[in-house]
């Protein structure tokens, strides 16, 4: 079942959109919100897999709002303008509706967006141990590197970088491949091109633009933090 969180700030929209809605197979409603805080709150309290975004709301927009929603939920733009489009398929929407909503449309949108998000049980990955240890060539030599000594990994073209308290080495693969194998309480992906080590986060600052951060590391690198991961990277570090 595809459960849904509908944002609009007309009551009307978002009971419209409810009736459509409740028309497909395997889509559950769970929660509507008529502004940004309302939505980040049932987003931190319930398990969302889409939100349909109003884009013009008071105080945060919906393309605002979208940058802070976790990456794993899938969401769409469903709006009266379509000037937004280019802002929206920046932000990786899966879908842009223009209301009125039309019921085939929307039909297709979420058939769009089945194909995408894994609503059967999750995949049991086997994440690699801490100590588990990688060949890596760095220098002239090949050493063996437990995952505990590695900072972070970065894509770059086909490979990955990686980077070492003995220094800095490359694999053949794809960060999405290693992202896999990585366990998620010891690393985390701060953008699409890469991952660091949580415990080797010295400290967070503000980034050059609205809403973005930056992760200044053990070794005194900076890692930029897209603004999608910004409010989870925060909440590792807000257990209270």
């Amino acid at each position: 079942m595809l459960k849904v969180l509908i944002v609009d700030d007309e009551r009307l929209a978002r009971v419209e959109l409810n009736r459509l809605l409740t028309q497909i197979d395997d889509v559950e409603v769970v929660a509507q919100a008529k502004n940004a805080a309302e939505a980040l709150s049932i987003l931190k309290q319930q398990t969302i897999d889409l939100v349909f975004l109003d884009i013009q709301m008071p105080e945060v927009t919906g393309l605002e709002l979208a940058q802070q929603i976790d990456a794993n939920i899938k969401f769409v733009f469903c709006t009266a303008f379509n000037e937004h489009a280019v802002d929206a398929f920046s932000l990786n929407a899966t879908d842009y509706i223009v209301k009125p909503v039309n019921a085939e449309r929307l039909a297709k949108t979420i058939a769009r967006v089945k194909e995408t998000v894994a609503i059967k049980a999750p995949e049991v990955v086997e994440y690699l141990p801490d100590n588990h240890g990688l060949l890596l060539k760095i220098g002239e030599s090949n050493q063996i590197v437990r995952l505990e000594e590695i900072e972070r990994f970065e894509s770059v073209g086909n490979h990955v970088a990686v980077y070492t308290t003995q220094g800095k080495s490359y694999i053949h693969s794809s960060l999405n491949k290693v992202e896999k194998r990585l366990n998620p309480a010891q690393f985390f992906k701060t953008s699409r091109s890469e991952i660091v080590r949580i415990d080797s986060i010295l400290r967070l600052e503000e980034g050059m633009s609205s809403g973005s951060l930056v992760a200044i590391m053990k070794s005194n690198q900076q890692v930029d933090v897209s603004r999608r991961q910004v409010q989870s990277l925060k909440q590792l570090f807000n257990v209270f």
